[in-house]
């Protein structure tokens, strides 16, 4: 297969899986609809109800394969090939399938059935971000990007923002059930608050130290590597430190002070909020970001399917090289 027919497989796969992931979503609101009218504490195991579940469960696990085949077939399309972490939209097709497989691996072992429509929802409207605002073509890695060190300190970030990100939900739900008097409804079929806040805290026990080692052990072994350097006080490396704080302080009061459920919860949202803002935002709002990989200049656009001639196909955008250094002038 060429290059340009492993892009538009990773493009194919990316819109396929948003198709199966929203029939995901939708089987997971009928049985979740169907639930409403039940009491709380009425297993359903059988019927439709069950089925629907069920089905919602099968098809987040297609979609996570169908997405799987999206980021080999990304990586595929480069040339060379490479890790599929070359621009801020493939970092969040990366993220939000790290999201489903820890979902996924986990539901049994926690009992995670009731998070089923809240994760599919959210991975969902992050692809959906990312194939509207963040889509960029298949170009080369920039030269930082060439390293071993690429491939172990993103790995680690991205498990640790996935890991974060299922304790946030956990987060979400414990301050929503704590306002809830319904006796019947999704809410009413979370588990209770004491089990939210330690399956909160497990998750982010697991994150933490990853996310140290993606950010004080790899990261600045990386910087030096790329840049001579092991911190720059670049906006990627601040907010990631400020993440780390957060999250510290987070662990650092249940174990000393006890702080659990609501102010545990406050601390974790503020968390989750400085992650997906350094993960999302600082390519938004910072233009001197060396971790600005989203937009590679120099880079030609692929005309639009409207623009090309009948019987021509598109061209693959091609990197443009910079021209020679002008002398200056005398």
């Amino acid at each position: 297969m060429t290059d340009a027919s492993w892009e538009t497989l990773s493009n194919q796969a990316v819109a396929a899986a948003g198709v199966v992931y929203f029939l995901a979503l939708m089987a997971h609101l009928v049985q979740w609809a169907s639930l409403r009218k039940l009491p709380a504490d009425e297993v359903v195991t059988t019927g439709r109800t069950a089925m629907a579940g069920r089905l919602g469960v099968l098809l987040t696990a297609v979609a996570a394969l169908v997405h799987g085949l999206a980021l080999v077939a990304r990586g595929m399309a480069a040339d060379p090939n490479r890790v599929p972490w070359g621009n801020m939209y493939e970092f969040t097709l990366s993220g939000t399938f790290v999201v489903t497989l820890l979902y996924l691996l986990l539901l049994r072992r926690f009992d995670l059935e009731w998070m089923g429509p809240l994760v599919v929802g959210l991975v969902l409207a992050l692809m959906m971000t990312a194939v509207v605002w963040l889509y960029s073509p298949v170009a080369p890695l920039t030269e930082a990007l060439y390293s071993p060190w690429l491939v172990i300190h993103v790995v680690s970030a991205v498990i640790a923002t996935g890991a974060f990100t299922l304790g946030g939900i956990c987060s979400v739900l414990y301050l929503l059930k704590e306002r809830s008097t319904k006796e019947r409804g999704y809410l009413a079929r979370v588990p209770e608050l004491a089990s939210l806040d330690r399956i909160s805290y497990r998750m982010h026990a697991f994150a933490f130290p990853v996310w140290t080692f993606a950010v004080l052990i790899t990261g600045p072994i990386w910087a030096h590597q790329a840049w001579s350097s092991y911190w720059n006080w670049d906006p990627k490396e601040v907010w990631a430190f400020i993440t780390w704080v957060v999250y510290a302080a987070y662990l650092h009061a249940r174990a000393t002070v006890g702080w659990k459920g609501r102010n545990a919860a406050y601390v974790a949202l503020v968390g989750l909020a400085t992650l997906w803002f350094n993960f999302i935002g600082i390519n938004f709002f910072s233009t001197s970001s060396q971790h600005s990989y989203a937009a590679p200049a120099l880079v030609e656009q692929r005309p639009a399917y409207d623009d090309v001639a009948p019987g021509r196909a598109a061209q693959v955008p091609v990197p443009v090289p910079p021209g020679p250094p002008v002398p200056p002038s005398s």
